[in-house]
């Protein structure tokens, strides 16, 4: 008598539908997570461009003419508003992160301005923090 060798078309079956099942779970998570760490780089440039900024006050006592972060990957960097005591600089996506935007001013509130729909927590945007996880600051 000889045995049969191989896989029988329902055990391969099987196999594909929880490969889907495990792909179906996994490619969203993955998405979220390397949408985070884009925001991450927004977001420490941010931080890193207000300390620059207040830098710059410190030396020249004013905020006009301050220096902004150079674009990139991700997001282009803004200043608008400045004056002898305010600004606020603006992180807005580009790319893959398009529909993103961020604020700090000079009393160091941030302020998340713009998400795409499946990023936005219950209160909708503008909020007064940076949202960093999906629907949540």
């Amino acid at each position: 008598m000889q045995r049969q060798r191989g896989f029988t078309l329902i055990e391969l079956l099987v196999v594909i539908a929880a490969i889907g099942i495990m792909a179906a779970i996994a490619i969203p998570s993955y998405n979220d997570y390397t949408t985070r760490a884009k925001i991450a780089e927004g977001t420490s440039q941010l931080s890193d461009g207000r300390i620059k900024l207040e830098q710059f006050f410190q030396d020249n006592r004013t905020y006009v003419a301050g220096t902004v972060p150079a674009s990139t990957t991700y997001f282009d960097y803004s200043l608008s508003g400045a004056s002898t005591t305010a600004y606020t600089l603006t992180a807005t996506g580009k790319g893959s992160m398009l529909g993103y935007t961020y604020t700090i001013d000079q009393t160091n509130t941030k302020r998340t301005t713009a998400l795409p729909t499946a990023w936005q927590p219950t209160g909708g945007v503008p909020q007064t923090c940076w949202v960093i996880k999906k629907k949540s600051c």
